[in-house]
């Protein structure tokens, strides 16, 4: 039996398989959240392994078969420090927080781009970890004096688990420190932040094992010593691993709170401007990714907070009636914006409103604005001569047929949706599989997924989508100082 634990923003999840890939158990514990000033977002570590390890002995009592193997899923970007005493210094500050614009200013325009993306294939952003280091430097001196290790969540789960300092180089890839392409720490950014290799991890492939349960453990949750403890991956290549994307060709669109881009690829590469994250993937090559930052999000935004109704159905049958949103534009930029404009005073906004449009118009409006935000980066990547045959679907928004066929239209690809939706938990659960039996991933994914539907692009439409994607990309640019100027 095997146990996929996905450390989330606002829970953990955690899976028990059996070795057929079934899934025999399901545990949510939730945690709560700080922002204890605007844009800043922090949580205590300590609840993060109080609500795992509760439901790692709500789940070890389910099980009717030994678990032997156990791995992770996390949410990216998180800076968490402990010191000499291996106690955290502070609560951990998030990938959502956005406090650092100044840092990330600092290493893409002082530092520059080039630079960057020589050393680490990426641009600083906001949500990275390094920017939260300098901001730790320059605020908290203090506290960046004592740190000894610097890990990421799901890595302070690992940490409590075994005892074991590690990190898995898909999630490595997205803390701003890692040369993606070698796979190993950057001398040259952890000379920029000053900090030693000592305070980075051990780093690992997310299939390898990295380690047992401390005896201490295994007591308490009544499992063997002997269980073995896989590094885990990133969140978003956990979920693209939960979906079976693992090899070339394939794309991963995940249209959960925010939506994703990810497509496997065999080699290393990185675009020129950063537009696009280059990262390594839980399968020991890369990946190429596109964040929106509000997918699903801007539909929830838009039934709930707008319409104040909670039936999507009722919802995405008055759209249904609407065959086209008749000019009509939305602008996805809730929370700001990641690739490819990366932006976080960009706005969200309908353009085109006249008497003549209807709920439903508005409604389709807000799903192709975030499906042609998520055709930004498709874009990108196809600019970077990848080859893409298929699309694999997964997140809240994946349970709409209609946000599904005109994903299809849109990037004129067939989309297939998988039988199993539980993305990137049960992709820790298959690295749980890989680490502790040996087998390659592609042999676990190819017994373990099961396909359901695919949604066949309608080639009608594709002159329709391509000249109202064309109009698209022209208003970001047309409003881009305007969204400077009105600030929050």
């Amino acid at each position: 039996m095997y146990v996929g634990i996905d450390l989330g923003t606002s829970s953990v999840k955690l899976l028990l398989c059996d070795a057929q890939g079934a899934v025999q158990a399901e545990v949510t514990k939730e945690y709560a959240m700080a922002m204890p000033k605007p844009n800043w977002a922090e949580q205590n570590p300590q609840d993060w392994w109080i609500q795992t390890k509760s439901g790692l002995m709500e789940l070890c009592k389910q099980s009717k078969e030994q678990i032997t193997g156990i791995s992770f899923s996390g949410q990216m970007h998180g800076l968490v420090i402990l010191d000499e005493e291996n106690q955290i210094i502070r609560p951990a500050i998030l990938w959502c927080d956005q406090r650092t614009q100044k840092e990330c200013d600092y290493l893409n325009q002082k530092v520059g781009l080039e630079k960057l993306v020589g050393w680490v294939g990426n641009q600083a952003l906001t949500g990275f970890t390094a920017p939260k280091l300098l901001w730790l430097k320059e605020h908290e001196p203090e506290n960046f004096k004592r740190i000894r290790k610097i890990m990421l969540p799901k890595d302070y789960i690992q940490y409590c688990l075994t005892s074991v300092f590690a990190c898995d180089v898909s999630d490595a890839s997205g803390t701003l420190m890692l040369d993606v392409k070698n796979k190993k720490w950057s001398t040259e950014m952890m000379e920029i932040l000053s900090i030693e290799a000592s305070q980075l991890p051990t780093l690992y492939e997310s299939f390898q094992v990295t380690g047992t349960l401390t005896a201490e453990i295994a007591k308490e949750l009544d499992l063997s010593e002997q269980t073995k403890v896989t590094a885990g991956a990133g969140d978003q290549a956990a979920g693209a691993l939960g979906v079976g994307v693992v090899e070339t060709g394939v794309l991963s669109v995940a249209l959960g709170t925010s939506g994703v881009v990810f497509l496997p690829c065999e080699n290393y590469s990185a675009d020129e401007q950063a537009r696009l994250h280059s990262f390594a993937h839980a399968n020991g090559k890369y990946h190429q990714m596109g964040v929106v930052l509000s997918a699903a999000g801007a539909l929830k935004w838009w039934l709930e907070k707008v319409n104040e109704s909670h039936s999507y159905r009722t919802l995405v049958e008055e759209q249904a009636a609407s065959s086209e949103a008749k000019g009509l534009y939305f602008l996805p930029y809730l929370i700001g914006e990641r690739t490819p404009v990366n932006d976080p005073d960009a706005k969200g906004c309908f353009i085109g409103l006249n008497l003549t449009h209807s709920k439903g118009d508005m409604t389709r409006a807000v799903l192709e604005g975030v499906s042609f935000a998520l055709r930004e980066s498709f874009e990108i990547i196809k600019e970077m001569k990848q080859p893409i045959r298929e699309i694999r679907i997964s997140g809240g928004g994946s349970n709409s047929a209609f946000w599904k066929q005109m994903i299809a239209d849109i990037f004129q690809l067939p989309v297939t949706a998988i039988e199993t939706a539980q993305g990137p938990a049960y992709g820790a659960a298959i690295l749980a599989c890989a680490g502790e039996s040996g087998r390659k991933l592609e042999s676990i994914c190819a017994a373990w997924i099961r396909t359901s539907e695919t949604f066949q692009p309608n080639r009608e439409l594709r002159q329709y989508y391509d000249d109202k994607y064309k109009n698209y990309k022209l208003l970001y640019p047309a409003l881009h100082s305007v969204f400077k100027k009105i600030g929050d």
